[in-house]
């Protein structure tokens, strides 16, 4: 196991061993004792080909993510909005696939979202919180001032993602100020 810091302060790549032979492979997913986080919820979901999921944010009980491709290839990106980091209104990029046995882990304070690059994408996520869908909000991906490059020009979202707001208009928000004051300072 390979844990890769990156400049995001608390954002990691989690590299995992397949153990192959030939009736198949052997994969662990998480363990403790090199990841120490406490997860308390895990779900999954399936997104078709061109598909973008994000960018979501709980305002409640913000959620660190471990993110896992068990089926297909993901570009996916986390978006810094801890005020205080040194990369705040940042993203981070990695393609994640079932091929290469690695994972991320995203921190609290981050917006997340991935388009999903083959003709399904299988994801599985450890948080460290429960879902509160009524805290949740959807940033822009396409927000110019964030400039996030999408591999997909032709994608599908949903309509709350496609209503969601920009960065900046969330950072002017109260409730960004509320967010920051509550978790982050």
């Amino acid at each position: 196991m390979q844990i890769i810091q990156t400049k995001f302060p608390g954002l990691i790549i989690y590299k995992r061993k397949t153990h192959k032979d030939n009736r198949g492979f052997f994969r662990e997913l998480f363990t403790n004792a090199v990841l120490k986080k406490k997860f308390v919820f895990d779900y999954y979901s399936l997104s078709k080909k061109n598909v973008i999921r994000g960018m979501h944010l709980q305002l409640k009980k913000p959620q660190g993510k471990l993110i896992t491709v068990l089926s297909g290839k993901i570009y996916d990106v986390a978006l810094d909005c801890r005020q205080n980091s040194k990369t705040f209104g940042k993203f981070f990029s990695i393609e994640l696939s079932d091929k290469d046995n690695t994972s991320v882990y995203i921190p609290e304070g981050f917006a997340h979202g991935f388009c999903s690059l083959t003709k399904s994408s299988l994801l599985h996520y450890k948080c460290t919180n429960y879902r509160d869908k009524d805290s949740e909000i959807s940033i822009n991906f396409k927000d110019k001032n964030i400039n996030i490059k999408w591999p997909k020009k032709r994608v599908i979202v949903s309509e709350k993602d496609k209503n969601s707001i920009t960065f900046v208009n969330f950072i002017k928000s109260k409730k960004f100020k509320k967010f920051i004051r509550e978790y982050f300072e």
